[in-house]
C-alpha cells in the first residue's frame, strides 16, 4: 500500500495562492520514531513542513500557521468558534455537493459556521438567510467567503471508515510484506529492512515487525501445508538468524516468527524441552509444529496470545501518526477501530486524557477477553465528542479467517477436506455474554466469517433479541449489533440477519482479493454465499462499509469502486469484465452512503455525522471528479482528494 503524500496548508485564514504545498501533521514528540515516520510521510516531492503536536499545538519555532488548538470547557476547536465561509459549486446550474440526506440530494452550496453546517442551496438563498438569522449583516460579508470548487469536482461527506486496526496499520506501514509472491521474497524484505535501518543492523535484540505475508500469492505447485513457512528460514541466513522477528499474515490471523521469538515466549511461559500447549489445549488456536512437536514459528489465531510483542506507548503514538496522515490524506475523518491488541483502547484513553482533542473521530471497540471476568455491567460507556472519541461498543472474535483456513465453516474446506476451520470462542460462551452485553446496553460487534459461525452469532443474537424484548421491551435492533465481515452465508441467514436488524459490517476490498481463490476454498455452490452484498441488502439488512486496514489498502475509493464493479482495478474477475457475482454489486449511492450515513447510524452518530445537512458537523472531503456519474469506473480509482475538513477546519489540501 502506498502513501498518498500529505499535502495542508493552514486551516481558517488560507491563502489564496501557494507556491509550494504546506504540510502538517500531529506529532507529540519527535522521538527516533517520529523521525522515520517523517521519512515515509514525506519521502514524496519537497512540501513546507509546518510540525505540530498531536493535539493541534504548534511546537515552537515552526510556521507561525497554526491549526486550531482545543479548549476543553468548549466542546470544540477555539479557532473554529467564529469561522463563516460558503463553499460553492463550480457553475451554479450544475450542484456538485452531494449531501448525502434522506432523499441523496445535490446542492449548489453549503454554509459552515463554527464546526457546523448551518445551511444550504443555493448561494443567494443562504445569503438572504444568513441576514436575516443574524450570521452576516450585509451580502459583501459573506461573499468575500466563497470558496468555489474545480469544475469537475464534487463535494461529499467526508469518508468513515467502519473496521480499521489503527495501530496494526502504522506497524503495517514500516515493513510491507503484500508484494511478497513467494518465502525467499519475504526474507529478501526483511534484510532489506535490517540493512537500511542502522539501529536495528547493530542491535540484533531489537525487534522486528512486519505484516502483509500472504501464502495465497506463493507458487501452487506445493501442498498446502507446505506454502506456510517455518521459523528455519530465518536461521539459515546469518543476517536474520538470533533475531526476535515478528511477521503478521494479510488477514492478521496467523504469525510468523523467528526461533529467537520462540525462544523468549519459553522463557515467559516457562514451557521445557519445546513442550507447549496441545491444540485441544489451546482453544480457538493452533500451533504449527515440527517433526519434534515443537512450534516451527507459524501461530494461528488465539495460539498468537503466547507470543507477547514488547510495545511501548511511543511506539505506538509513531504508528498511530502513520495511520492519522494517511487517513486524512484520503479523506477519512473517522475510524472505528476493530484493533486486534488490547492495549489499544488504553492508548486511545491516553491520549485523551486530560481534555485534549483526538486528530480525527474514533468509535472504538472494547476487547473481548473470555478468561476476563464478564465486566458489561460495571464499565462506564465512553462517549465525549469534545475529545472525538467514543466506546460503546464490545468487539468478540468468533472465529479465524477463509485465507488461513480458520473461518468456521458446516462443512469442511473443498481443498482441505479434513479441516471445519474452528471457533475462537464458544458457541455457549456467546449465547451467555451476547445477550449479557445487549441488556446491559451495550452494542456487539462480532467478528464472524465462515458459514457456521455466522449462524452461531445470528443464533446468540436471536436469544438476545428474545430476552431483551421480554426484560425491557426493547428491540434489539436499537442496541445496531453488528456483525464484522459477514463473508459466508447461508441463504437462510443471508434473510435473517435482516429480520433480526443485524448490521453487516463488510468490507468490498476483500471481495476483490478473495474473489480469486474462493471458490477453490469453497466450491461452487457454497461460494454463493461468499460476499452476498445484495442479498443481505435485499432482506432489510443494513450495511456499512469498511477497509479491515491493514488488511486492505485504506483508499475508501478502492472500496468504493469495489462495491459497484466487484472486479480488481483492471477491470478483470474470474466471471469477467462484468464483475464476480455481478448480482451481488451495489448501487452508487448505496456504496457513498455506505461510507458516509451508514457507518454514522452503525456507531450512533447519525444525528450529528454522516451527511451535508443544517446541524450537523462540517467534516466534508472535495473529490477532483465526480465519482456518481464519472461514465469509466476506472476513474473513481483516478479521483484525488483535493481537500478534506473536519469540524469546518481544512485538515488535508486546500478549499480552493
Amino acid at each position: 500500500m502506498g502513501s498518498p503524500s500529505t499535502q495542508s496548508p493552514n486551516v481558517g485564514h488560507m491563502p489564496q495562492k501557494q507556491q509550494r504545498p504546506r504540510a502538517y501533521i500531529y506529532f507529540m514528540t519527535l522521538s527516533c520514531m517520529n523521525c522515520v515516520a517523517l521519512y515515509l510521510i514525506f519521502r514524496g516531492p519537497p512540501v513546507d513542513i509546518v510540525l505540530y503536536n498531536l493535539f493541534g499545538l504548534q511546537l515552537e519555532g515552526f510556521s507561525s500557521h497554526s491549526p486550531s488548538h482545543h479548549n476543553p470547557d468548549s466542546g470544540s476547536p477555539q479557532s473554529n468558534a467564529s469561522q463563516l465561509y460558503a463553499l460553492c459549486s463550480h457553475n451554479t446550474t450544475k450542484p456538485k455537493i452531494y449531501t448525502v440526506d434522506a432523499v441523496d440530494s445535490v446542492t449548489e452550496c453549503i454554509l459552515v459556521s463554527g464546526t457546523s453546517v448551518v445551511d444550504s442551496g443555493s448561494l443567494d438563498g443562504m445569503i438572504d438567510r444568513a441576514i436575516s438569522g443574524g450570521l452576516v449583516s450585509s451580502r459583501t460579508q459573506l461573499l468575500g467567503k466563497v470558496h468555489r470548487i474545480p469544475a469537475e469536482a464534487i463535494v461529499v461527506p467526508s469518508f468513515t471508515d467502519s473496521h480499521v486496526h489503527s495501530l496494526e496499520y502504522g506497524f503495517h506501514r514500516l515493513l510491507p510484506l503484500d508484494d511478497a509472491e513467494s518465502i525467499p521474497a519475504v526474507v529478501s524484505l526483511v534484510k532489506s529492512y535490517i540493512l537500511s535501518n542502522p539501529a536495528v543492523y547493530a542491535n540484533k535484540t531489537q525487534w522486528i515487525y512486519g505484516w502483509g505475508f500472504d501464502k495465497t500469492r506463493w507458487p501452487k505447485n506445493v501442498a498446502d501445508s507446505e506454502t506456510w513457512p517455518t521459523y528455519h528460514v530465518f536461521e539459515s541466513d546469518p543476517l536474520t538468524a538470533g533475531r526476535p522477528i515478528w511477521l503478521t499474515s494479510k488477514d492478521g490471523h496467523a504469525i510468523w516468527t523467528s526461533k529467537k521469538v520462540i525462544e523468549l515466549a519459553e522463557e515467559r511461559w516457562g514451557y521445557k524441552d519445546g513442550i507447549w500447549p496441545d491444540d485441544e489445549t489451546l482453544e480457538g488456536g493452533k500451533i504449527l509444529r515440527g517433526e519434534d512437536g515443537s512450534p516451527n514459528g507459524i501461530f494461528i489465531d488465539n495460539a498468537q496470545s503466547l507470543i507477547q510483542v514488547p510495545t511501548s506507548f511511543e511506539d505506538n503514538l509513531a504508528r498511530f501518526e502513520l495511520t492519522v496522515a494517511d487517513a486524512l490524506a484520503n479523506g477519512i475523518t473517522a475510524m472505528h477501530d476493530a484493533g486486534f491488541l488490547p492495549e489499544t483502547l488504553e492508548f486511545y484513553e491516553r491520549l485523551t486524557s486530560e481534555g485534549r482533542v483526538l486528530p480525527l473521530r474514533m468509535y472504538t471497540m472494547h476487547h473481548f477477553n473470555a478468561s476476563v471476568p464478564y465486566w458489561g455491567n460495571t464499565t462506564e460507556k465512553y462517549d465525549h465528542e469534545s475529545n472525538r472519541l467514543k466506546m460503546r461498543s464490545v468487539k468478540l472474535v468468533c472465529d479465524g479467517a477463509m485465507r488461513s483456513g480458520s473461518a468456521y465453516l458446516y462443512e469442511p474446506y473443498t481443498d482441505d477436506p479434513s479441516s471445519s476451520g474452528f471457533m475462537r470462542l464458544s458457541e455457549s460462551l456467546l449465547h451467555e455474554v451476547i445477550p449479557r452485553f445487549i441488556k446491559d446496553g451495550w452494542q456487539v460487534n462480532a467478528h464472524a466469517i465462515g458459514d457456521r459461525a455466522n449462524g452461531i452469532v445470528l443464533d446468540a443474537f436471536e436469544k438476545a433479541a428474545k430476552e431483551l424484548w421480554e426484560e425491557r421491551g426493547v428491540e434489539l435492533k436499537e442496541r445496531r449489533p453488528r456483525i464484522e465481515h459477514a463473508q459466508i452465508m447461508t441463504s437462510g441467514d443471508l434473510e435473517r440477519i435482516g429480520r433480526l436488524g443485524v448490521i453487516a459490517s463488510i468490507q468490498p476490498t476483500h471481495v476483490t482479493d478473495d474473489m480469486w481463490y474462493g471458490e477453490t476454498r469453497l466450491g461452487p455452490e457454497r461460494v454463493k454465499g461468499l460476499y452476498a452484498f445484495r442479498s443481505m441488502m435485499n432482506s432489510g439488512a443494513r450495511i456499512t462499509l469498511g477497509s479491515d486496514i491493514p488488511v486492505e489498502g485504506i483508499n475508501p475509493l478502492e472500496g468504493f469502486y469495489a462495491a459497484i464493479t466487484r472486479t480488481d482495478k483492471s477491470g478483470n474477475s474470474p466471471h469477467g469484465p462484468g464483475g464476480w457475482f455481478p448480482e451481488q454489486k451495489l448501487t452508487r449511492v448505496e456504496a457513498l452512503r455506505g461510507i458516509t450515513i451508514d457507518p454514522a447510524y452503525a456507531s450512533f452518530s447519525e444525528s450529528t455525522l454522516g451527511s451535508l445537512e443544517s446541524g450537523k458537523k462540517a467534516d466534508f472531503v472535495i473529490l477532483s471528479k465526480d465519482i456518481m456519474t464519472v461514465e469509466d469506473p476506472k476513474e473513481i480509482l483516478n479521483t484525488k482528494v483535493l481537500a478534506t475538513v473536519l469540524d469546518g477546519e481544512v485538515v488535508f489540501g486546500q478549499l480552493d
